[in-house]
């Protein structure tokens, strides 16, 4: 009965977590506005000079109604669509909605 009157059982398996006394831990503001203030040489690169390289992954595209992912496009006017119901609702929209949500997303091709 005592060990439960003490509360919760130490697990010698469970490390807290903290972070190092040697490490400092800046936010991305701070490191801006420290390179900001440093006047480095323009070729010397910084934080916020780095290029990264394109994506391999293919983009995600989402629904052009919903905003949800969507596997599927329609052929005729372009727009992509997460289901059944969409595409049925799309069935039915005038061209000057559909001309609306296709420069939304971009796409400048007019519908026919």
């Amino acid at each position: 009965m005592e060990a439960q009157s003490q509360g919760k059982p130490k697990r010698s398996f469970k490390k807290p977590f903290a972070f190092p006394k040697n490490c400092v831990y800046r936010p991305l503001r701070q490191i801006s506005n420290m390179e900001r203030n440093l006047k480095l040489p323009a070729e010397r690169p910084t934080y916020f000079t780095l290029n990264a390289p394109p994506s391999l992954v293919p983009a995600k595209k989402y629904s052009d109604i919903s905003g949800l992912p969507s596997p599927y496009a329609d052929p005729h006017t372009k727009l992509r669509f997460a289901n059944a119901d969409e595409y049925a609702s799309m069935q039915h929209m005038p061209s000057d909605i559909i001309n609306g949500y296709l420069t939304v997303r971009g796409y400048t091709s007019a519908v026919g």
